[in-house]
This record gives structure tokens, sequence and C-alpha cells, in this order.
């Protein structure tokens, strides 16, 4: 029998090792997208949140009051709403809601709300 030694097992076992690496390379990608967008939907649903309690808040104050005040705000765990109304003009009221979360993101929304029924009409989210 005659002795070849031509290199079969060391391209074979760098070619499997490639392989290897390929994949593991895009599962280790795959896992840090999902992780920054798991991140990023819980920013975006607290920030949902911020505003839904602040636009509750902002009703139960107008139900209470014939005038809600120019400015307030309030401090939630992660972050601060402060909020500024203008004068009513034509019975709608309109509220600016300033978000302010500790990570530095900065959110501004604007409502409408109706004078008689003293309830949201309308919101729109500014970033």
């Amino acid at each position: 029998m005659i002795n070849r030694e031509n290199g079969f097992t060391y391209p074979l076992t760098l070619c499997l090792l490639l392989v290897f690496l390929v994949f593991l390379t895009m599962q280790v990608d795959q896992l840090l997208m999902e992780r920054k967008l798991a991140h990023e939907s819980a920013t975006i649903q607290q920030e949902e949140y911020y505003f839904l309690s602040s636009i509750k808040k902002v009703e139960a104050l107008y139900q209470t009051v014939e005038t809600i005040p120019l400015k307030g705000g309030w401090t939630f765990s992660n972050g601060t709403m402060e909020y500024q109304a203008e004068a009513p003009t034509g019975g709608v009221q309109k509220v600016t809601f300033n978000l302010v979360l500790n990570t530095g993101i900065a959110v501004t929304g604007r409502g409408s709300f109706d004078v008689v029924t003293k309830k949201l009409t309308k919101w729109t989210e500014v970033k």
C-alpha cells in the first residue's frame, strides 16, 4: 500500500470549522438584534403607558375643576412628564405633554380636549 499524505483531513477540518463559525456568528447576530428589539419595544411601551396615564390624570383633573392649570407635571419611576395647557379656544383646549425618560429620551405629544365633554378628542405624537 502506498502512503499518500495529500492533506485530506486538514482542509476538511478547516471547512467544517469555518461553517461552524459562520452559523455561530449568524446566531449571535440574531440574538443581539432580538435583544435590541426587545429593549426598544419595552421603551416604546413605557412611553405609551406614561402618556396614557398622564392623559387619564389630566382628564380626571379636568372633571374636578373648571379649567386645568396651565402647567403641571408628574414624576414616574423612569421619567418625568410635564404638561402645558393653552387657553381654550372654540370649545377645544390644547395640551402639550413632554416626557423625558431617565435614559435621556425626550418625546412630545399634543392632545386636544373637548371643553364640553372634558375628554381627549385628538392625539398626535411628535418625536
